[in-house]
């Protein structure tokens, strides 16, 4: 697979609290590759926006993807990952160093901004992974 199509999300109840990510990677011919959704402990929402942006570099390089675009609802994300805002958090700022190095393992990037409500699909799959964990907890 050369070149793949990515929704990010990450979702927090309370902040922080129980977080959540959800991916879904598409084909050219919008066809569902693969879906990922993980609880990922207890983290704030902009932890969890990042490691769902990281986790879908992740899986589109082992899908073997050589040219992806990445859509994400975080304009802060966003906005960091341009350089156009500044990081103060010392562990966003290690995410973000993990995403520009995997960004390398592509030849071409193209991170974009959504709204909220064009990213429905990967928002479920990351409140599936919250609601999942807490129902273990039942």
């Amino acid at each position: 697979m050369k070149d793949l199509i990515l929704y990010a999300d990450g979702a927090s109840r309370g902040n922080p609290g129980n977080a959540g990510i959800g991916i879904i990677i598409y084909d050219n011919s919008e066809k569902v590759v693969k879906t990922v959704n993980k609880y990922i402990g207890k983290a704030t929402n902009n932890v969890a926006e990042y490691n769902a942006f990281l986790t879908a570099l992740e899986e589109a390089e082992k899908l073997g993807a050589k040219n992806i675009k990445i859509f994400i609802d975080s304009e802060l994300v966003f906005k960091q990952y341009l350089g156009e805002y500044k990081i103060n958090n010392e562990s966003l700022k290690q995410i973000l160093i993990r995403i520009r190095e995997k960004v390398k393992s592509f030849l071409s990037v193209d991170v974009q901004h959504i709204l909220r409500e064009k990213n429905k699909e990967a928002d479920k799959l990351a409140n599936i992974a919250i609601n999942t964990f807490e129902s273990s907890l039942r």
